[in-house]
Formats: C-alpha cells, sequence, structure tokens
C-alpha cells in the first residue's frame, strides 16, 4: 500500500495575477475577433491604480485596450478606489509594438497550407489527464478551482457580502495506491470588508463554500480547516500584490500533478506552442484516458522555432496503461497530427475564445466548450487498437 499527498491551489478571478491574465487574453480576444491571422504576445502587469499593457502585436485590427482593461478591472469586481484599483480611474499605459521579422518568418507563410506552418518558438510542453474527477484532472486541483468558483459566485451574489475580489484556495489530498481516499487540508485566504469578523468569516466559508462543493465521502474528523491564517485580509487585488501575465501557469494546467515547460499562455496567439500545443498534449491526454487506455497519462511534446514537426512526441502512463507504452506511441501519432498548423485547423484555434480561460484553468473546464476538452478521438483510438 503506498500512500502520498498532493496539494494543489487556485485563486479567484479578482487576484492580480489573474487579473493581468483576463486583460492579455481580453486583447488577444478583441483581436482576433476582427483579424484571425494577427500575432499576438501581450503582457499585462498591475500594481495600485496602474494598468501597463506592453508587448508585440502584428495586425490589421484596431481595439481600445484602455476600454477592455477597465471593462475586466469593472467586471472582476474593483469598482471602489478603497479595493486599491479602481475600473474607472486606474491609470492605463499601452506600450504596443510590432512583431519581429525573424520570428514571423517562421510561422507568417504560407498560411493556405497548415502543415506547413512552423513552431512560433522553441520549448516543450506537456498535457496530462487522470480518471481522478469526472472532468479527468487531478483532485486537488478541480477541488480548488471549486472553491474559488464559488467564493466569486457567493460575491457576486452577495450571499457572503462582505467578500472582495481577490482570493485563493489549497487543497491537500491524501492518496492510497494512486487513489484520492481523502481531504487532508484545505486553506482559504479570502479578502473581505474590515468590519467582519474572522469567526464569522471561518464558520461561513467552511460551511457554505467548501462543504458545499468537497465531495462530503473525502472529508472526515481529520480533515483541517484554514481560512484567512493571518486573521485579517483586507489589502489585496493589485495593491497588496503586484500582478503579472504568466504567474499563475500551475493553477493554469494541473496543480503540480504534471510537469510544466514553463511557458505561459495567456496573451499569446496560437501560433505559439506555448499555448497551442499545451492544449493539444491535453487533448490526447485526455481522450487516451477517456479511452480506458490508461488511468493516468502525461504526453510530452517539443518544438524547434519555425520547424512544424515535432522534435519529440512521448507519452508516460505512470503504469497504469491497458496496452504498452509503444502501442500507445503508434496509436498517439496515427490520430493525433501535431504540427502546429494542423493543430491550429483541427481545434479551430483562430478565434476569440481565450479570456474565458484566463480563470479558474484552461483545463476540465465543464462550464466551457473547449475544443481541447472533447473526447471525440475515444473511438478512433479503440478502434486503431484492436
Amino acid at each position: 500500500m503506498t500512500k502520498y499527498f498532493l496539494t494543489s491551489e487556485s485563486v479567484t478571478e479578482g487576484h492580480p495575477d489573474k487579473l493581468a491574465d483576463q486583460i492579455s487574453d481580453g486583447v488577444l480576444d478583441a483581436i482576433l475577433t476582427q483579424d484571425p491571422y494577427a500575432r499576438v504576445a501581450v503582457e499585462s502587469m498591475l500594481t495600485t491604480g496602474q494598468v501597463i499593457v506592453a508587448g508585440e502585436v502584428t495586425t490589421k485590427a484596431y481595439i481600445d485596450v484602455q476600454d477592455i482593461a477597465r471593462r475586466i478591472l469593472r467586471e472582476a469586481g474593483y469598482v471602489k478606489s478603497e479595493y486599491g484599483i479602481d475600473a474607472a480611474s486606474a491609470g492605463i499605459l499601452v506600450a504596443l509594438h510590432e512583431q519581429s521579422p525573424d520570428i514571423a518568418q517562421g510561422v507568417g507563410r504560407k498560411v493556405e497550407k497548415p502543415e506547413l506552418i512552423g513552431a512560433g518558438d522553441q520549448g516543450m510542453m506537456f498535457g496530462y489527464a487522470a480518471d481522478e474527477t469526472p472532468e479527468l484532472m487531478p483532485a486537488p486541483l478541480a477541488f480548488a478551482h471549486r472553491i474559488t468558483r464559488e467564493l466569486a459566485r457567493a460575491r457576486k451574489t452577495e450571499s457572503l457580502p462582505y467578500l472582495r475580489p481577490d482570493g485563493k484556495s489549497q487543497v491537500t489530498v491524501e492518496y492510497e495506491n494512486g487513489t484520492p481516499k481523502r481531504i487532508d487540508a484545505v486553506l482559504v485566504s479570502a479578502q473581505h470588508d474590515p468590519n467582519v469578523s474572522q469567526a464569522k468569516m471561518k464558520s461561513d466559508i467552511v460551511n457554505k463554500i467548501i462543504k458545499k462543493v468537497l465531495p462530503k465521502k473525502l472529508i472526515d474528523k481529520k480533515t483541517k480547516f484554514y481560512v484567512n491564517p493571518t486573521g485579517r485580509f483586507v489589502i489585496g487585488g493589485p495593491q497588496g500584490d503586484t500582478g503579472l501575465t504568466g504567474r499563475k501557469i500551475i493553477v493554469d494546467t494541473y496543480g503540480g500533478a504534471a510537469p510544466h515547460g514553463g511557458g505561459a499562455f495567456s496573451g499569446k496567439d496560437v501560433t505559439k506552442v506555448d499555448r497551442s500545443a499545451a492544449y493539444y498534449a491535453r487533448y490526447a491526454a485526455k481522450n487516451i484516458v477517456a479511452a480506458g487506455l490508461a488511468k493516468r497519462a502525461l504526453v510530452k511534446v517539443a518544438y524547434a522555432i519555425g520547424i512544424p514537426k515535432p522534435l519529440m512526441v512521448d507519452i508516460d502512463t505512470f503504469g497504469t496503461g491497458t496496452i504498452s507504452e509503444k502501442q500507445l506511441r503508434v496509436a498517439v501519432s496515427k490520430v493525433f497530427d501535431f504540427r502546429p498548423g494542423m493543430i491550429i485547423k483541427q481545434l479551430n484555434l483562430r478565434r476569440p475564445i481565450y479570456r474565458q480561460t484566463a480563470s479558474y484553468g484552461h483545463f476540465g473546464r465543464t462550464d466551457l466548450d473547449l475544443p481541447w476538452e472533447k473526447t471525440d478521438k475515444v473511438n478512433e483510438l479503440r478502434k486503431f487498437l484492436t
């Protein structure tokens, strides 16, 4: 019998890093609405009363970056100056310039032939799936996302009217023989009005948030609950912590249950394999697990800038596969085409669908219709292997 623990975290849409991700992806979506073939690499930074949006863009589109940033701040709940940043009055600096032609020559030619489009950069990407939850995601991360989504819902509906936009959750799960056995600890840090007591907050969040969304069968008498462990979380958002695009990549992916190549997603068009190939690797991994070919699957891929064919595609099932990994690699190579242009074509990625992924994870999103979350290759995989 093997026991181990895994901890994952999530953050609300009002967390400063997630505000930056949403602004970067909001700019991307606005550009793609007018120009699906635009080249976009946009970063955002937020601090008290200030937003900076910078990066490289090559496009025919015209967009109002300031309006996008203000709308995202407003929708996240930053509508009062006492929160440290106010959508109406925040200072917004825009510093965008054209993409390097040295990069563009590798990804911008022969658009009509997607099989010839090269990778937008070098790097390695990972996709992962596990049968621990209905969404085929690691349990600690799935649980942490459920908590932060419920925190945001309770704030917006005013069922907990003292909540402010910033917040985080963290869940530790105890595993036994690779299966979640129990939830060992839950931590929630929720920004709040100064007049609410710590005792009320803990009671409300444990009973109306945590126990509402987590599986009752995994909570026992030894499960530990921590709410705002310092005792106070009034100053938050960009006033409490500078926000940057791409600083929550583990929250975006698999919560530490699988490797990460290091590249962020938000603000990048899909010629950047940091984004598109990571999505496609998840697509392949999820279909492998959904097909019953493994309980866990990690798909690994690597690219060279300007070259369509990946340098590597490999698969690890951690000893849970129902067939050999050699057979599985052959099957995946027949069913999935990892060339960047073919990924874009197959998943129809030149669409403004990205801002919605910039909070609560890019994977396992049962609330969104995302092409890389479909399991439409299951029958093809099974057919090939029989």
